[in-house]
């Protein structure tokens, strides 16, 4: 009987059950089986030397200036001109309104109303109007919000950094709004077109107003 015999059943396979042997001219191969590559684990690999590790989600720089043909970009969504208006307002709205409403007061009082003077009810209101001017100044100042503002969702920031104007800088806003009204009022309807919505006195004072979460 011979294992090279093809007519040999015995020749073809090894007895079922019993280890195989390799081929002639092929040297066995010791150990086990090559696997898969293991999965990694461990810290994650990092970043080159000298280039500082990044936290957290990707945040876009305010600021920052756009690109050639991209108006605008780098910045926060910008307030509309209506969003302007109703805040602006609102905030005429709290301030002069009670001082009116005290004077309506002292009229109704008088006995002719024609030739009443301004009484202390009226006089309440003027100490009343100057007094929250000034308190809706130093919100805007500090926070980039008045109550109107606020309400409409929308604040006043730097347009370089993005922080509050600080009520010094507020306050010399506030002056430059002449350049608004001067131009018969141009400056005022100015956002309407502006690539970054701003007003005159926005331009000056490299500020932007932006849209912000309500209350």
């Amino acid at each position: 009987m011979s294992f090279g015999d093809p007519n040999n059943p015995y020749s073809q396979q090894p007895p079922q059950g019993q280890p195989g042997y390799p081929p002639q001219g092929v040297p066995p191969q010791p150990g086990y089986p090559q696997q898969a590559t293991p999965p990694q684990y461990g810290y994650p690999q990092q970043a080159p030397q000298g280039v500082p590790p990044q936290y957290g989600y990707p945040q876009q720089q305010y600021g920052a200036y756009p690109p050639p043909g991209m108006p605008g970009a780098g910045l926060p969504p910008l307030a509309h001109w209506g969003q302007r208006l109703g805040g602006y307002l609102l905030d005429v709205l709290i301030i002069a309104g009670p001082m009116y409403a005290l004077g309506f007061i002292d009229l109704a009082g008088s006995d002719d109303p024609a030739t009443a003077e301004p009484g202390v009810f009226f006089a309440i209101g003027v100490v009343y109007a100057l007094g929250m001017a000034f308190f809706q100044l130093y919100l805007e100042g500090k926070t980039g919000q008045t109550t109107g503002k606020k309400v409409l969702g929308i604040s006043l920031h730097r347009e370089a950094d993005g922080r509050p104007l600080g009520f010094g800088m507020a306050f010399v806003r506030k002056l430059a709004h002449f350049l608004d009204s001067f131009a018969c009022y141009l400056g005022w309807l100015w956002p309407l077109w502006d690539e970054k919505n701003q007003t005159f006195a926005d331009k000056v004072c490299k500020t932007v107003v932006i849209k912000v979460n309500k209350g």
